[in-house]
């Protein structure tokens, strides 16, 4: 089994029961839901088929929504689509009309008075460039730096433009989330600590202490206050298109690699995001350049890396969700496992569960373990032995299905529904038998059990059991 989670998204390409079974049983670790293209009823549609997959199978699948965020769209054109040429000028206002190769329309309520001369506006991910030279009564006059081809409802990035995070949209996809029992919350645009705990007081509104906050990496702004975005976050996602359309795309390979860190010493979920591997749209054959992107992040010990475009729209879904675990789980043979494991205890707390969690990584790596198995009801022994990233697989059973999905993020843990636990004796033969059934044990091979026992009373790991198959 992988360490490295695969996130897929779902569209079009990938939403019928049948993909969505061979996904699950594939060991797609969450379904993430774009709310940018897809309205409430796609969503429910979409959840109910992993539920039904679900009980089906016996498994356990989490849901991810994807929010809009303070975003700026533009609006339709003639045919769906507009070609800019460098060096034209053309017109863009804030009241709706149809864009053509001379005007557009772009649906921010201030735009007039809100966006200076002499500042940019970027189209379709910073692909097609706009600088904005005068203004009239009713829009700015821009002159097109770069050029080329924008379609319908195309992403606007606006230079200098602070926009209030939370919309009226965002809430109510929110209250939606809560509803359905959605596992994580993707947060797009978030450019401050501030933008998270807004969404995490309305949580609290709610009363929901189970879903998941991730936010999402896609400012510069956010990049500037990393540590304390990561500090009020379940997890952090690089996505590096809307990144790479904020700051100069030669940075973003250093930025990845520096919040990868960051989250692991923070004990954070961190997930890497955008054109993985965007060429298998329309190939079954991936570049050498995504292959090695892939195995990069793998090796600098990412959580979890995020299919796009790829399942939502591309003509081979299945094929690219075999293609990116395939990766993963070569290059996991390459991964430096006793570096990560001194970087974690270098920045490690010295807990008790922490101290318990390094000898145990520690002691399956020297005895070359199959597996730690490690009984939790809240997961936060399983998350502390992710975070020094043993070289076998974590095996998490817990009897609370919201501990089960909320570890379906973390490096390395393979998370398994079960019924309460009586005894001692109990955890150790319930151990055994996932282990067996999971893995592919022989005699004398060697797996780990450690938790914390009374179960419901103790608060940190107190115990470690060797078991020889």
């Amino acid at each position: 089994m992988n360490k490295t989670n695969i996130i897929v998204s779902i569209g079009p390409s990938s939403n019928t029961k049948e993909t969505i079974k061979n996904l699950i049983m594939g060991g797609a670790s969450v379904f993430r839901i774009n709310l940018n293209y897809f309205d409430h009823s796609f969503c429910e549609d979409v959840i109910n088929k992993i539920r039904d997959v679900d009980n089906e199978l016996g498994t356990v699948t989490s849901i991810m929504f994807d929010t809009v965020g303070p975003d700026v769209k533009t609006g339709k054109f003639v045919d769906g689509k507009a070609n800019f040429t460098e060096g034209v000028k053309i017109r863009v206002y804030n009241s709706e009309l149809l864009g053509d190769e001379t005007k557009l329309y772009i649906d921010y309520y201030d735009l007039i008075d809100g966006v200076r001369c002499n500042s940019l506006i970027k189209l379709n991910n910073g692909h097609v460039v706009l600088n904005v030279i005068d203004k009239g009564n009713d829009y700015l006059l821009c002159e097109v730096v770069t050029g080329g081809e924008v379609l319908d409802n195309s992403s606007v990035h606006l230079e200098n433009v602070d926009l209030p995070f939370l919309s009226d949209k965002d809430r109510r996809d929110i209250l939606f989330a809560n509803e359905m029992g959605v596992d994580f919350l993707a947060l797009s645009l978030v450019s401050s600590t501030e933008d998270v705990l807004d969404v995490n007081d309305l949580l609290i509104e709610l009363g929901n202490d189970h879903m998941s906050i991730i936010s999402k990496i896609e400012r510069e702004s956010a990049v500037n206050e990393i540590d304390d975005i990561i500090r009020v976050s379940d997890g952090v996602m690089i996505t590096r298109g809307d990144l790479g359309v904020d700051i100069p795309i030669e940075r973003i390979p250093g930025i990845q690699k520096m919040i990868i860190n960051k989250c692991h010493y923070a004990n954070k979920i961190s997930i890497v995001a955008t054109e993985i591997l965007s060429s298998m749209e329309d190939s079954l054959i991936p570049t050498r350049a995504e292959v090695s992107d892939i195995a990069n992040a793998v090796i600098d010990g990412v959580d979890a890396i995020m299919l796009s475009m790829e399942t939502m729209n591309g003509h081979y879904p299945l094929e690219t969700f075999d293609v990116m675990k395939k990766v993963i789980m070569t290059t996991e043979l390459d991964i430096d496992y006793d570096d990560l494991l001194l970087k974690s205890l270098r920045s490690d707390n010295g807990d008790v569960t922490g101290s318990l969690a390094y000898s145990v990584t520690d002691l399956a790596n020297r005895l070359g373990c199959k597996c730690i198995v490690t009984p939790t009801i809240t997961g936060y022994t399983a998350k502390k032995m992710s975070r020094f990233r043993p070289k076998c697989s974590i095996i998490a059973i817990s009897p609370d299905i919201g501990t089960v999905k909320s570890l379906k993020l973390h490096f390395g843990i393979y998370p398994v529904l079960i019924k309460e636990l009586k005894s001692l004796d109990d955890t150790v033969k319930t151990s055994r038998e996932i282990a067996s059934k999971y893995l592919d044990l022989s005699d004398q091979d060697k797996i780990i059990i450690t938790g914390g026992y009374p179960f419901s009373k103790t608060k940190h790991t107190n115990f470690i059991k060797i078991e020889e198959i």
